[in-house]
């Protein structure tokens, strides 16, 4: 490894890692714990980082540090379904969509066979969530209020609350779930 590649990768793997993320500057700057102008100066391939600040950036962008400093790898990855994790509940199936964590955000796919209901999770106040409906026909139950879903129809609503999907129908439905966690203090 030629030191003198260091900055400007380091640099480029920042920049890439949170555009990827679809942060801002400000925002990952604050979840690490730096000032923004020092992220902008890491991005800018002109600092020369703590160790220290080398490990926040790292735990903001939820890589490792090796990963921070790295020779630019394929810009591609494929996962096999058969990696990506997944959990039974209630009967449906709920697997991750995406193999690598967002902060902030989680990221599902949910399948009901038929006749089957599952309760949802209620998260920290001010958090929201979405439901997609894919294919079949879901039914939300959000504190008491139903929402019934066609392939296409999306509801939003607090994910702080108790909740509920339901495949009323005769055959699978798939759904899609987003959580927009909110911030913690």
């Amino acid at each position: 490894m030629n030191d003198d590649d260091l900055p400007g990768r380091l640099a480029r793997n920042i920049r890439s890692l949170r555009e990827t993320r679809g942060a801002t500057q400000a925002q990952l700057s604050r979840l690490a714990g730096v000032p923004r102008a020092t992220w902008a100066h890491l991005e800018s391939g002109a600092a020369n980082p703590t160790l220290s600040v080398l490990h926040r950036v790292a735990a903001a962008l939820q890589v490792s540090l090796e990963e921070l400093i790295a020779k630019p790898r394929a810009s591609a990855r494929h996962y096999p379904r058969a990696i990506l994790p997944a959990r039974t509940r209630g009967g449906g199936m709920l697997r991750k969509l995406l193999p690598d964590p967002l902060p902030g955000m989680e990221f599902d796919r949910v399948e009901l066979p038929p006749q089957v209901r599952i309760t949802g999770v209620p998260h920290t106040p001010g958090t929201r969530e979405y439901l997609a409906c894919e294919s079949g026909e879901l039914v939300l139950v959000a504190s008491g209020e139903r929402f019934h879903l066609q392939p296409g129809d999306v509801v939003v609503f607090r994910g702080d609350q108790k909740h509920s999907y339901e495949n009323p129908g005769a055959r699978t439905a798939v759904g899609y779930s987003v959580v927009l966690l909110a911030p913690s203090l």
